[in-house]
């Protein structure tokens, strides 16, 4: 803050008449004190220098933190855990399981590049268990072709971010799209996989995704039980849509457009059950928020919905209220869940249901019109390789932003509403099982 400092003398002897102004000698007052005294005053200018301290967009959470870093088609990519708790079972294994999910080259419907996307550990692991200390994973990049972006260097592919990364910094990655390329998700999909096993450990808590809309074909409401469908439901196509019927309908629309060059968007719906009581905040960090801004993050996403969503503004208060009731188990329940488990920015124990939209792949190989960094206008056929649909691709991605959402929330309930005694006429504890029964070491 910028000042000036002026210097005031604060005590001086004045002779008068061979006294000083207050009533002493002026030769007894020389010899008790200095020739003056200085005091120096701040003085605030009127108009203050305003500082903003601006983040770098590469970290999210507060108490369960992650970082990403790398580029498309750089040495690698890979995070950096903050925060996660000690003496949790972990390896490479775990993460690896959601690393094949996103990785390409799963099938014809994804880009054909081939990366194994291997993890390693590289500290925060001891002998099989966190140790509470930061976890930092890498993933090599090992198939990379720089030189398929050589004219992207110089002309701007249309809906993509070269141009917004050139205005806002003045300068950009050009392979692949550097840090706005989906490569950068294999560093949400890795602590999204240890947030998930804590979540489960601790809670019970399920966090489940799959397709529900592909271009024209969407899945009816009721087809899929959000309540009892599986994982291996999920997993039994190459759509991941869980009902075969309209996983084939899915498939076809995707080969339609991916053999004329072209692509398709879609929908991913996440329902995460058996959630505690209680998450979230109310006001500015409601839990819808804070799942909104996780999933609307996601490279190539322009929508978000949980509940009724949109639909809901079709009903009326009273087709839209969900009334409570109390089960067998004299737990308060409500009836039906259009408010999707979240109440007041809180959940309320009911499951949890999102759907988050995706745009179509905006790299195609059919000729386009743009222009180039010297404001020139020109044609472009993209090269690279690149998924005609991202959505297949999307569903661990929009399971792993759920999961570190809900992992956070959990972590911030338990530091401030049971650090004393809750109230048990009106509050649930949090699950607790067993350290035998959650596999943690006893």
């Amino acid at each position: 803050m910028a000042s000036s400092l002026s210097s005031t003398i604060f005590f001086k002897g004045t002779k008068t008449d061979g006294a000083c102004s207050l009533g002493f000698p002026a030769s007894d007052l020389r010899r008790l004190s200095v020739p003056a005294v200085h005091i120096s005053i701040q003085r605030r200018d009127a108009h203050r220098r305003l500082e903003v301290k601006a983040g770098t967009g590469s970290s999210f959470g507060t108490l369960f933190r992650v970082s990403t870093y790398g580029e498309s088609h750089g040495g690698g990519v890979g995070c950096v855990i903050d925060g996660c708790p000690p003496r949790i079972p972990l390896s490479e294994a775990d993460m690896q399981v959601e690393l094949d999910r996103r990785r390409p080259g799963q099938s014809r419907i994804t880009t054909p590049r081939k990366e194994t996307d291997t993890c390693k550990i590289l500290s925060g692991v001891s002998e099989g268990l966190t140790t509470g200390t930061p976890i930092h994973v890498f993933v090599p990049n090992t198939d990379q072709r720089g030189h398929d972006y050589s004219e992207m260097s110089m002309a701007y592919r249309p809906s993509h971010a070269d141009a917004t990364y050139d205005f806002k910094y003045g300068v950009r990655s050009v392979q692949g799209g550097g840090r706005s390329s989906a490569r950068e998700t294999i560093g949400r999909v890795i602590p999204g996989a240890v947030a998930k096993k804590i979540l489960k450990m601790k809670c019970g808590t399920e966090v489940l995704a799959y397709v529900s809309q592909v271009h024209k074909v969407v899945l009816p409401e009721g087809v899929v039980d959000n309540e009892i469908f599986t994982l291996e439901q999920v997993e039994s196509n190459i759509v991941r849509c869980p009902d075969p019927e309209y996983a084939e309908k899915m498939i076809s629309a995707i080969d339609a457009v991916r053999t004329k060059g072209d692509s398709v968007g879609g929908v991913v719906t996440c329902v995460v059950r058996n959630v505690p009581r209680g998450l979230g905040s109310p006001v500015f960090d409601k839990l819808e928020a804070e799942l909104a801004k996780a999933c609307m993050s996601l490279p190539a996403t322009k929508g978000f919905e949980f509940g009724s969503g949109f639909a809901g503004t079709f009903l009326t208060g009273s087709e839209h209220n969900d009334e409570f009731y109390t089960d067998e188990n004299g737990k308060i329940r409500t009836k039906t869940n259009r408010s999707g488990g979240i109440q007041g920015g809180i959940s309320n124990g009911e499951t949890i249901a999102i759907r988050v939209a995706f745009k179509p792949t905006s790299t195609i190989t059919k000729k386009q019109n743009t222009v180039t960094r010297d404001r020139q206008e020109t044609e472009l056929i993209a090269r690279g390789r690149h998924d005609p649909c991202v959505v297949p691709r999307a569903v661990p991605m929009v399971e792993a932003m759920v999961s570190l959402v809900l992992m956070d929330q959990l972590m911030l309930q338990y530091a401030q509403c049971e650090l004393f005694p809750i109230n048990q006429s009106l509050q649930e504890p949090l699950e607790k099982p067993s350290l035998e029964a959650a596999g943690l070491p006893i």
